[in-house]
């Protein structure tokens, strides 16, 4: 049963998954949930802003888990470790932006909070009542004696996530903002003259001047997004603040097909979820050393951040239920070491084509912008596409989007084909997973 507004609820459980969800479809903006940690009503540092950009809070108390769509309904998804905050820390609010449009497009608005443990619904909020505005908090996790409860708040904004972001403390990297007007600085009054020395001694030299270390402000926080497209369909990772720690990739997808029903329906629950669909996600990639090789679930080669490759994948989704879509992640602090990454997805079983599929791809830095485009409508019969190739060019990694669907010969394997496509030059085998 949904709250009403401005009525709370305890919270027992001691970690939370905080659900934002949302019916997607044709002029719906995108949403995006975030949190910002409050002590006394705002923001300690810019660091207290946890979201598509800045994805986990240092204290490791809450983080951005991504989005996934299945069934008709799309979600983002926060982690909040209540055993973690911070005891500075009074408030976590729980907010929604909306990209694209106002949050008056978007039907089906609410947020859930759920036992991280069982799954077990704690609260839940359907916001109603939304116009013109493009930001939302939604609820918000606070301390009382000791306790923690929810609150479900429903406050728009019209100004955006900037808006927002800017009225608890947060410095944000804008520059379509307009230059803040400055004062007229204050007369000063002359310099008293120099008293001249005693006659007959000679002046005191000054004292040698302390060296003092200029001190760098800290970056404001950056809410842009980067899309690739046909027209602008490459991005350095070095000018988006991507030049190290992790940088995750995602592929989400969504079957428009008809759903089976009775006894298929029975037969396709090993594949169910996303349409009944199973995609898998792989890389091919060649090190600075002349290594080569494939990081995908068949054959169990899931790699690794530590050692060569420096790219592994979190598993393989296969009901689109575990995880938000397929995951991999590569390690940018090795990117030295790599000299190309070729990200691209098979259809392992459940179709026969890409066509029907809504699928999209986001790269997450770890530090910096996030990076995102949507697969073109596929009209060959497709069954591996290669999503985005990652080069390394004088020390920096650029992104260029290929989103190009290719068509195996028969007999020759998705994986094959793709080598080919690329010129890779591998030796493949038959695997399964």
């Amino acid at each position: 049963m949904s709250m009403l507004k401005g009525t709370n609820v305890p919270v027992s459980a001691q970690a939370v998954r905080v659900e934002l969800g949302w019916r997607p479809g044709p002029g719906v903006p995108d949403v995006d949930a975030s949190a910002l940690l409050l002590a006394s009503g705002k923001v300690r540092t810019d660091a207290d802003f946890v979201f598509y950009n800045q994805p986990r809070h240092a204290s490791g108390a809450v983080g951005h888990e991504g989005k996934t769509t299945a069934q008709g309904l799309a979600t983002d998804t926060l982690s909040v470790d209540l055993s973690l905050v911070e005891p500075a820390i009074e408030r976590v609010v729980l907010a929604a932006s909306a990209d694209g449009g106002s949050f008056g497009k978007v039907p089906g608005l609410y947020v859930r909070v759920l036992d991280a443990a069982d799954g077990t619904e704690i609260a839940r909020f359907d916001s109603q009542d939304a116009t013109v505005e493009t930001a939302f908090l939604l609820g918000e996790l606070y301390r009382r004696q000791g306790a923690w409860k929810f609150r479900a708040v429903g406050q728009g904004y019209g100004t955006g996530l900037e808006g927002l972001a800017t009225d608890f403390g947060i410095s944000v990297d804008d520059a379509q903002r307009p230059a803040p007007q400055t004062r007229a600085a204050a007369p000063q009054a002359p310099p008293a003259p120099p008293v001249p020395p005693a006659p007959g001694t000679r002046p005191a030299a000054p004292p040698p001047a302390e060296p003092v270390a200029p001190q760098a402000p800290p970056a404001p926080v950056r809410l842009s997004k980067v899309t690739l497209t046909k027209e602008a369909p490459a991005v350095s990772l070095a000018k988006q603040g991507g030049t190290s720690g992790a940088m995750r990739v995602n592929l989400n997808w969504e079957s428009r097909r008809p759903q089976p029903k009775g006894w298929a329906a029975k037969l396709g629950k090993a594949v169910a979820g996303n349409g009944g669909v199973d995609l898998d996600l792989c890389a091919l990639y060649e090190l600075t050393d002349g290594r080569k090789g494939v990081v995908q679930a068949l054959g169990n080669a899931f790699g690794s951040l530590s050692s060569a490759p420096y790219i592994h994948l979190d598993g393989d989704d296969r009901t689109g239920s575990v995880s938000a879509g397929e995951n991999l992640t590569v390690n940018l602090d090795q990117k030295n070491s790599i000299r190309r990454i070729l990200i691209f997805v098979t259809i392992y079983e459940g179709a026969r084509s890409f066509a029907d599929l809504h699928a999209t791809v986001t790269l997450q830095p770890q530090n910096g912008a996030a990076i995102d485009f949507s697969l073109d409508e596929c009209t060959v019969p497709s069954t591996v596409c290669a999503l985005a190739l990652i080069t390394n060019n004088a020390g920096d990694l650029v992104v260029q989007r290929e989103a190009r669907y290719l068509v195996p010969d028969r007999g020759v394997s998705p994986q094959r084909t793709v080598d080919r496509a690329y010129d890779w030059g591998m030796n493949w085998t038959p695997g399964r997973k």
